[in-house]
């Protein structure tokens, strides 16, 4: 037997030996090769690449919270409408990114495909409207108006369809109970914009793209409050946009509830009315134009006089707010918007400014008291007042001779308060007084007092601030102007040619002519309806200035959080007790016996005091104003039309029926209480159930106004019952 020894091997075994370690270190050498290459060489490139896995959100909206009337019946809350959507990233997966799917969907919605796919594409710096600006991972709504038959066929078919969703889905509605618009006050929502994503990104409410926003009005005012938190649910992407994994999710919470101090059959009441009394002004003839009078605008506000808080807000032209939902039209907007349009979007009871001509002789009153001239003193009504050359005429050249303030009010004499005013004038130094600019000048001061020149601080956006024209203002804006004066200017041109070369001279100096014009409400001076209202609101509840709001609360979607909006005193008029219980008798008198008189014939004076104050502002080339300032004890109701004639013509008989349905007064002077709209202003606050239902009670449309236009006979005949003629 032949003996191998123990240590030998055979060649063959150590070849292969000796080959498989060469192939071993061949492998580790090309794994560490290509792990430096990676790692090393292009780990930047990879890690670039890996960065494109990553977390995307997409993003479920919560539901609105809804805007309520003081009763809890809705003036904006959400619908449950069809909503057809596209999954972008489906649509992606295919050829031409889904272009057949979404032809197709076209043809069953109705629509061009061209639209649709406008819709889908990205919104970016090149793209125009229409594009998407939310998520790309979340589906796009394609149309909020499909009807059960397209969803169905939608669903139904969804092979032909991939990508395509047809849901129910909360959708926004301004619901307009009982006829009422409250287009103004409720605002409109629109999608957030990229800046504003990035203005708010770390606030304590950072916007989502795909939120929809308040652009105006309440909507904009507790945006908010009303918007909610959104949903978010987390997905993991790769770089080409395909879903590899899912994070995790965040439940929506609802938005909460906004109550205001809205009465909406009020609002039916004053929206009507006012509507009415511009359509029956077209029809009244204007002898200074030689036409009929245009009433091309106007505004009322109905405000309870011991809280500030507003009741109605009517503004005309108005518009339908459910013309943004969904997005705008190209062709609405235009409407909305055109120089043509008269400009809908405007509320005109907090933007709309023009001289108030007499309802404004309660603060000259006041003034005057204030300057040191007795109430009750004797003050010569004469049929016109002489500057120089400048003849300043009462109006309709009445004369009613020597009377107190009370009376002036009244009867609304222009030449009482241009006494007082000019005599001010003098006693300051006229053009050139001591204090110059700041001259204490008592009938500019109290106006000031009165709270006009700025913004009442309604919880309403871009209120404007009017104007009160003092020495201060007058410099300023001769500064602004001299130069276009003095170059637009001819001693013996026309009336605006010699009024530039008047201005480029003595622009900033207070002349008596403008001390005058002011003093009844004319000449530079601006107010809105609002600042009124809550003046006249002031002098009901003895003297306290409230900021006006329309937000009453704001409740959780369950109804447990309840945070009250509590009115806020901005001080007081500058009035004493006295002069204020003086002012509160005159207006009185101006309803039953003065200017207003014959709009409330057979009104309950007994029972539901009326004070009253009319107003005809002359505008340069423009037809006058309609004003006509109201209160009683629980409200004030102010009414402007712009380019409507006198107060009490034109307001006067809408306002009167305004008040006759809130406390249900007759047209013989009885109250029926069951026909009352709101005899005292709403206290409390409308329940909401766990479930987020409200109760709330059911609304009648107001009755249209079917009475014909007054004629000019009637007119006089209503006149000749009225021991003062005036119709100021």
């Amino acid at each position: 037997m032949t003996n191998i020894p123990e240590t030998g091997r055979t060649p063959r075994v150590q070849i292969r030996l000796i080959i498989l370690q060469i192939l071993v270190l061949s492998l580790l050498l090309t794994l560490g090769g290509r792990l430096w290459y990676l790692q090393i060489r292009n780990g930047d490139e990879y890690a670039k690449e890996a960065s494109g896995n990553h977390v995307q959100q997409v993003v479920t909206p919560a539901t609105r919270g809804s805007i309520l009337d003081a009763r809890g019946i809705p003036l904006a809350d959400n619908e449950t409408r069809l909503v057809v959507s596209a999954s972008r990233t489906d649509l992606m997966k295919m050829d031409d990114e889904g272009k057949a799917v979404l032809t197709k969907l076209a043809k069953v919605l109705g629509m061009q495909p061209k639209t649709i796919q406008e819709k889908v594409r990205l919104c970016d710096a090149k793209t125009p409207q229409p594009c998407w600006n939310g998520s790309p991972y979340q589906p796009i709504p394609i149309t909020d108006e499909a009807t059960p038959k397209q969803a169905l066929q939608i669903r139904e078919r969804s092979e032909d369809f991939p990508g395509i969703t047809a849901e129910p889905t909360a959708v926004r509605r301004y619901a307009g109970p009982g006829g009422s618009n409250t287009a103004q006050v409720l605002g409109y929502l629109s999608p957030v914009t990229d800046a504003e994503i990035e203005k708010a990104k770390n606030s304590d409410s950072p916007y989502l793209r795909s939120d929809q926003v308040g652009r105006s009005g309440l909507e904009r005012t507790y945006d908010k409050d009303l918007r909610g938190k959104a949903g978010v649910t987390r997905y993991e992407v790769d770089n080409l946009g395909r879903v590899i994994g899912r994070a995790e999710s965040d439940k929506a919470e609802p938005g909460a509830n906004v109550v205001t101090s809205i009465d909406a059959r009020v609002q039916s009441v004053a929206e009507k009315e006012l509507d009415a009394a511009m359509k029956a002004a077209r029809h009244e003839f204007d002898k200074n134009t030689g036409e009929n009078y245009k009433a091309d605008s106007g505004s009322v506000v109905v405000m309870e006089a011991k809280t500030g808080r507003v009741v109605s807000m009517a503004s005309s032209p108005t518009y339908d707010p459910n013309a943004w939902v969904g997005g705008i039209s190209g062709k609405d907007y235009s409407r909305l918007t055109g120089k043509k349009s008269n400009y809908p979007l405007l509320n005109r009871a907090i933007q709309g400014q023009s001289a108030p001509g007499s309802i404004f002789k309660v603060i000259s009153s006041t003034a005057a008291v204030n300057a040191g001239y007795p109430f009750n003193g004797r003050y010569p009504c004469t049929s016109s007042y002489s500057i120089g050359s400048q003849v300043f005429k009462n109006f309709e050249s009445e004369n009613f001779g020597p009377i107190s303030l009370g009376r002036a009010l009244e009867v609304s004499c222009d030449t009482v308060f241009y006494g007082l005013a000019h005599r001010e004038w003098q006693k300051l130094g006229g053009i050139h007084p001591k204090g110059g600019v700041n001259t204490d000048d008592s009938f500019y001061k109290t106006a000031h007092q009165f709270g006009l020149g700025k913004e009442t601080g309604v919880d309403l956006p871009n209120e404007v601030n009017g104007r009160v024209p003092d020495r201060k203002w007058k410099q300023q804006y001769w500064k602004a102007n001299k130069d276009a004066w003095c170059k637009g200017g001819k001693r013996d041109g026309s009336y605006v040619e010699r009024l530039n070369w008047e201005n480029c001279r003595q622009g900033n100096v207070m002349r008596a002519g403008d001390e005058v014009n002011y003093s009844i409400g004319q000449g530079d001076t601006l107010v809105t309806p609002i600042q009124m209202a809550r003046i006249y609101g002031a002098i009901s509840n003895g003297g306290t200035l409230y900021q006006p709001a329309v937000g009453k609360a704001v409740i959780s979607p369950d109804g447990k959080q309840v945070s009250e909006i509590a009115p806020k005193s901005q001080g007081k008029l500058p009035m004493t007790k006295q002069t204020q219980r003086h002012i509160d008798q005159a207006l009185a008198g101006v309803a039953t016996r003065g200017t207003a008189a014959w709009r409330f014939g057979g009104w309950p004076q007994n029972k539901i005091p009326m004070h009253a104050k009319t107003g005809t502002a002359e505008v340069y080339g423009k037809q006058t104003t309609s004003w006509f300032a109201t209160y009683t004890k629980d409200y004030s109701v102010v009414m402007t039309i712009s380019q409507g004639g006198t107060g009490s013509g034109a307001s006067g008989p809408a306002v009167r029926k305004i008040y006759d349905a809130l406390y249900g007064v007759d047209n013989k002077g009885g109250i029926n209480k069951k026909k009352a709209l709101l005899p005292t202003p709403e206290k409390d606050l409308p329940k909401i159930q766990k479930d987020g239902s409200i109760d709330a009670p059911e609304i009648k449309p107001y009755p249209p106004n079917k009475e014909a236009p007054p004629t000019q006979q009637d007119l006089a005949a209503a006149l000749s019952t009225s021991p003062y003629t005036r119709r100021d």
